[in-house]
């Protein structure tokens, strides 16, 4: 019998700005373990990063950088033209300002996780990921994460080939609340749609379990080679946002405890 995935839950956080708010940061922060901190280049700002930050500290939950595309007006989730050269520098700018508000409350960077269509690019093109991987080694280890900082990404992809040639801790990223198509290519949108909890917790089981991913035609893919451990994500921004992670969050606990792994 199969050994069930080790799993964490992580979501992408701080995604307000100024006046405006995006998701319920304080209701999620209570249900995970790892938060992706927007850096200000997709959404976020220097009030909302420390507010962020300041939320992952009292909630006890691993912080990590969260960067984008310089695409403020579309969310970061619209593709852009760039060298793997004006992308490193583009990805340090935006983690040394988080950098900063770590530093500030005491808490190490834990990983670094690309945000929306740089996902998707980077996860295609070994130059690109090549580039934003590399980015962890500016930042230093830490008792915490003594092997250096993670770089978290999609198993099978350019994330992982990229991580294995640096000696870059990887960790996979599975999604709750996209879709991936036939090929196991994950479908990124602009704006995320409603997804009914029991869709979400079959999907889960059949990762978990099975250590499958379930397509939008019904097919169930292999995660991946040399995965043994992934991290769930929701989405701040899917409506029942914080459900959604509720409900993720529910079947990890409860796989990793009979698994052992608690």
């Amino acid at each position: 019998m199969m050994k069930p995935l080790k799993a964490t839950v992580n979501c992408d956080m701080g995604e307000g700005f100024s006046l405006y708010t995006m998701g319920d940061d304080e209701g999620l922060m209570k249900t995970i373990h790892l938060a992706n901190i927007a850096c200000g280049f997709h959404a976020s700002d220097f009030s909302v990063m420390n507010k962020t930050v300041a939320l992952a500290k009292s909630n006890n939950v691993l912080a990590g950088a969260h960067p984008s595309l310089p695409d403020l007006q579309g969310f970061g989730r619209r593709e852009m033209a760039i060298e793997p050269d004006e992308l490193e520098s583009c990805f340090i700018y935006q983690v040394g300002a988080l950098d900063g508000f770590l530093k500030r409350y005491g808490l190490p960077m834990n990983h670094i996780k690309p945000h929306g269509s740089i996902y998707g690019q980077t996860a295609r093109s070994i130059d690109l990921a090549r580039a934003v991987v590399g980015v962890t080694k500016v930042f230093k280890a830490s008792a915490a994460s003594p092997q250096g900082v993670a770089f978290m990404g999609l198993a099978g992809t350019a994330h992982q080939q990229a991580a294995e040639e640096l000696g870059v801790p990887f960790i996979a990223e599975w999604f709750a609340d996209l879709d991936y198509n036939d090929e196991g290519k994950l479908l990124i949108t602009k704006k995320h749609d409603p997804v009914p909890i029991e869709v979400v917790r079959q999907r889960v089981q059949n990762l978990l379990q099975q250590h499958k991913v379930t397509t939008v035609g019904g097919k169930l893919l292999d995660i991946g080679a040399n995965v043994g451990e992934v991290s769930i994500c929701c989405h701040s921004d899917t409506p029942g946002a914080v459900q959604i992670a509720q409900a993720v969050k529910a079947l990890v606990d409860e796989s990793n405890q009979e698994a052992g792994y608690v």
